[in-house]
C-alpha cells in the first residue's frame, strides 16, 4: 500500500493563501503525515499555452494523480467576489474523471482562504469551495470552537475553515498567531481523520 499523504492544493496571488498552505503542511506533518504541497497554474486569456509545464518556483503544479490517490485534502483559494479564484475552478472542472470513478469518496477534505478586506467574502467562498467537495463524495472537515484561536482572533478564522485578512498596505503578507493556530489545526485534523479512516477501512 502507498505511504499516504494529505494533499495541500491551493491557489496563491501574491502570497497569502500559499503561507495559510504551509501551516497546514505543518499540522498535517505532526500527525506522522506527509503533507504534498501542490498549485495550479493561473488562466489565461490568451488561446495558447504560455507557462512551463513546471513553475520556475514554489510548490510544483498538481496532476490529477497526485488528488486521486490522496488521503485527505486541504484546498485554498484566495477570495474572487466571494467565490474560488478561477485556477481553481479550471483545475475542478477538470476533474469529472474522477468523479465519474468515484476516486474522492470518503476522503476528508477542509478548505481555507484569503482576502483583502475584513468582509470581502471569506465565508461565502468557504462555503462555495466546499461543493466540488460535495460533488465528489468528499468528508468536509472544519474548526470547531474548542479552537481557542477562534474566540480571539481578530482578522481571520471561521468554523468553515481558517482565513485571512491581507490588507492593501500591509506589504508583504503575514499571518496573525490565530491564523497560524488555525491553519495548524486544520492540518492536524485532518492527518487525524486520514489515518483514522485508512485504518477503518
Amino acid at each position: 500500500m502507498a505511504q499516504p499523504y494529505v494533499l495541500v492544493l491551493y491557489y496563491s496571488r501574491h502570497g497569502a493563501t500559499r503561507l495559510m498552505a504551509e501551516e497546514i503542511a505543518r499540522g498535517v506533518e505532526r500527525c506522522g503525515l506527509e503533507a504534498r504541497l501542490r498549485t495550479v497554474p493561473p488562466v489565461s486569456p490568451q488561446t495558447e499555452q504560455s507557462l512551463a509545464a513546471i513553475p520556475s518556483e514554489g510548490a510544483i503544479y498538481c496532476s490529477q494523480e497526485d488528488l486521486r490517490d490522496c488521503s485527505g485534502l486541504a484546498f485554498g483559494s484566495p477570495t474572487r467576489f466571494g467565490n474560488m479564484a478561477a485556477p481553481m475552478k479550471y483545475f475542478w472542472d477538470g476533474s469529472a474523471n474522477l468523479w465519474a470513478n468515484g476516486s474522492l469518496i470518503g476522503k476528508p477534505a477542509g478548505v481555507f482562504t484569503s482576502s483583502t478586506s475584513m468582509h470581502g467574502g471569506q465565508e461565502s467562498t468557504l462555503l462555495s469551495m466546499m461543493l466540488p467537495l460535495l460533488h465528489h463524495g468528499m468528508l468536509i472537515c472544519g474548526l470547531p470552537y474548542s479552537e481557542p484561536a477562534l474566540h480571539h482572533s481578530r482578522s481571520g478564522g471561521t468554523p468553515y475553515g481558517p482565513s485571512h485578512v491581507a490588507l492593501f498596505d500591509e506589504g508583504q503578507p503575514r499571518l496573525s498567531d490565530e491564523e497560524r493556530q488555525l491553519c495548524q489545526a486544520l492540518g492536524k485534523r485532518l492527518g487525524h481523520l486520514s489515518l483514522t479512516l485508512r485504518q477503518g477501512a
